[in-house]
């Protein structure tokens, strides 16, 4: 990669080699922020917005604070203790705890007794299927029982395809431990993972096998991926010697390097990191221990001290008798580093029969509305779920979580998921697709006007992923309408396909990934791509993003068809609508790649005044047309050459 550095009063130039999800040959990307023409990215320090007719600001300090651990928070006076156990009043179901429940034929249970060839001849049958199936609605969970797998005479290879859920069934991540890799190599050649997505590993622990990948744990992704509490025991690479596009990793821990090569931007949340190597467009790190330092724009390095507020995503665990529970962690305020290392409960747990366990060739969304209607906790196991009208959360503390990132599908032109105005929901690891009766928005979280202070216990949204077309054809105004206040989303990628099944501009049309009406909501790593207006909409005070990328749309046939207003070309990414007047957000980056000469006035459009900050911002673009200004109609031309 050539990196050319010029400095102007916005930020920096680079010139850098990069594709899109494509194993076409990359293609030359020039980037640029400053005066001057005749380039196409920009980026931008911190900016604080002045009043109208002020003048602005530009610099680059990004760093909110100390390093303490975190400090849980009591939701409310009657909250039930931490615990690795059940009560009669915290979490005990109505029959006693048994084994595993029945999780259908794509749930794969693993066991230490089992030796490291039978293991290996089960991950390499769903390997088959799912490595290079990009496009599906059916996908696997392999669930580890406690134990060692794998060996250092003989390396156990998990490989993580597309749809495959990777679950430890430990208390700690340590307690599943694997002699090999967890790990997700590249899907096009030439080591070209930007293509590599929709895929999840949590709860485990590995030790690097020197007989794969010479001893380093490749996990080669991006978008619509993460990892979440797990203990790497040795050396990860974010990439396969090839491009990749993103990432999420959060409450984990890397003892050695981690080097993120040719990866084009990535977040890490609440990891203990040692070493971390390596930068290209954006990285963000979000209170992390041992992260690198804070730098802007070359190295382009976001660091928050700490993570503000968070309560990490539920997970399964076995207890010393073999009963299923799911741990639900309490929140936390001002974190740093993992959450697990001294092997204290996170929270209380509940078990597994307080879950109704879905499948989709049985269930509908009555059936399933039924049993939460009832009191029910909701697991859907893998496969597409065909929904005439949303799954609806309604009572509070409610936890849904997804096993093999199950797919919600509308038939009506409704949506898949609607969550009550109510404390403390937990929502994780599904992909909500649109059809082709359009959809007015896929997720709805709270009604229009909700107005409820939900600070003390925020509903989150974890690996909650959006696709408009790719697989089927479909058609959604809005992926995500968020209307309740507080709530908290942890790692999303919304998607208006580019390539796949009715990946036109006439065909998989949709407006906005995400449109936020609620006060005070948080999002750390926001991933919207390809939609035709704004990719975000932001109508409420009080928001904060930690980690923005963002691809415009690549086809608008020409300008005229892609206009905000008259006079103003295209849409921003990003649009803080004019009444707000507190927002902030740090590491943003959005491109250009337009398939005809078509240009967007601003990649980011904001009021004015003191309550609106944005550190760390900057644009890329390839191919014709362009991305004029950064923010504002400050920052330069970014047309190509």
């Amino acid at each position: 990669m050539a990196t050319l550095l010029q400095h102007s009063s916005l930020g920096l130039v680079l010139v850098a080699i990069s594709t899109a999800c494509s194993s076409a040959s990359p293609s030359a990307i020039v980037a640029h922020a400053g005066a001057g023409g005749g380039s196409s990215a920009g980026a931008s320090g911190a900016v604080s917005l002045p009043a109208a007719g002020a003048g602005g600001a530009a610099g680059g300090a990004t760093s909110m604070g100390g390093g303490a651990a975190g400090e849980p928070v009591t939701a409310t006076p009657d909250a039930c203790p931490p615990s690795w156990t059940t009560t009669e009043r915290c979490g005990s179901g109505s029959t006693p705890p048994g084994p595993a429940p029945d999780f259908g034929s794509h749930v794969v249970i693993l066991g230490p007794s089992s030796s490291t060839s039978e293991v290996q001849d089960k991950l390499n049958q769903v390997n088959q299927q799912m490595d290079g199936d990009q496009f599906d609605s059916n996908g696997y969970a392999y669930l580890f029982k406690p134990g060692h797998y794998g060996s250092a005479d003989k390396n156990l290879d998990v490989r993580v395809g597309f749809y495959t859920h990777v679950v430890g069934l430990g208390k700690s991540p340590d307690d599943v431990l694997i002699t090999g890799a967890v790990r997700s190599k590249a899907y096009l050649d030439n080591g070209n993972a930007t293509c590599n997505f929709w895929r999840t590993a949590e709860n485990f622990a590995v030790i690097p096998g020197a007989g794969i990948d010479g001893g380093t744990n490749i996990w080669a992704v991006s978008q619509g991926t993460s990892i979440r509490r797990a203990h790497i025991q040795g050396s990860i690479n974010l990439h396969d010697n090839g491009w990749s596009s993103g990432g999420f990793i959060a409450d984990s821990k890397i003892d050695e390097t981690i080097n993120s090569g040719p990866q084009q931007q990535f977040l890490t949340r609440n990891d203990d990191l040692h070493d971390w190597q390596g930068h290209n467009w954006n990285m963000v790190f979000v209170g992390d221990a041992d992260a690198p330092p804070s730098s802007w724009p070359d190295p382009p390095m976001t660091v928050v001290d700490k993570t503000p507020l968070v309560r990490e995503k539920p997970f399964l665990y076995l207890d010393e008798n073999g009963n299923y529970l799911v741990m639900v962690p309490k929140l936390k305020k001002d974190s740093n580093g993992s959450s697990w290392a001294d092997g204290s409960p996170p929270g209380s747990p509940i078990s597994i029969d307080n879950f109704y366990i879905a499948k989709p060739d049985k269930d509908s969304a009555m059936s399933i509305n039924a049993a939460l209607s009832a009191g029910k906790h909701l697991l859907l196991t893998p496969g597409d779920y065909q929904v005439d009208e949303p799954i609806r959360i309604t009572k509070p503390n409610t936890v849904v979580l997804g096993l093999g990132l199950p797919v919600l599908t509308p038939t009506q032109g409704n949506a898949v998921l609607s969550i009550a105005d109510v404390d403390g929901v937990s929502v994780g690891g599904v992909l909500i697709e649109a059809a082709k009766k359009s959809s007015a928005t896929l997720l709805l979280a709270g009604d229009a006007g909700s107005s409820v202070d939900h600070s003390k216990n925020p509903s989150v949204l974890f690996d909650v992923h959006c696709r408009i077309g790719g697989n089927i054809e479909g058609t959604a105004a809005v992926c995500f309408t968020i209307n309740s206040r507080d709530l908290i989303i942890d790692n999303t990628w919304l998607w208006r396909a580019d390539h796949g099944a009715g990946a036109d501009w006439n065909s998989n049309k949709s407006d906005s990934g995400i449109v936020v009406n609620g006060q005070n909501v948080t999002v750390y790593g926001l991933f919207a791509e390809h939609f035709q207006k704004f990719q975000t909409l932001w109508n409420a005070d009080g928001g904060s993003v930690y980690f923005y990328q963002s691809e415009l749309p690549y086809d608008p046939p020409n300008q005229g068809a892609w206009m905000e207003a008259p006079g103003k070309n295209g849409y921003p990414s990003y649009k803080v609508a004019d009444g707000v007047t507190t927002h902030q957000a740090q590491g943003i980056g959005i491109y250009s790649f337009f398939q005809n000469e078509v240009h967007a006035s601003n990649s980011i459009e904001t009021p004015t005044g003191p309550g609106i900050v944005l550190h760390h911002m900057m644009t890329y673009g390839s191919g014709t047309g362009g991305i004029d200004h950064v923010i504002n109609g400050q920052g330069a031309d970014h047309s190509p050459d």
